[in-house]
């Protein structure tokens, strides 16, 4: 597996557009949350901008706006288009 494998949605700079490959969280109840938000593997994602410090940040998909924490958004493996 190499480095551009391992790319998780918090890695992800503005305007870049990536897709979805999994959530990688034993957490059952956070992958419900985010599977029901629209984030499923083969979902088109991009990061519209970040809070001052950088954390929440803000991904468009689907047509409308979602706010991450960057710990969440760790958990999401995604792959740049």
């Amino acid at each position: 597996m190499t480095t551009r494998d391992k790319l998780t949605l918090a890695d992800l700079k503005p305007d870049q557009h990536a897709e979805i490959v999994k959530i990688a969280s034993d957490d059952g109840v956070f992958k419900r949350r985010l599977t029901s938000l629209g984030i499923v593997p083969g979902t088109t994602i991009s990061l519209d901008r970040s809070a001052p410090l950088g954390d929440p940040r803000i991904y468009n998909l689907l047509g409308t706006s979602l706010g991450l924490r960057n710990a969440e958004a760790r958990d999401i493996q995604v792959s740049l288009k």
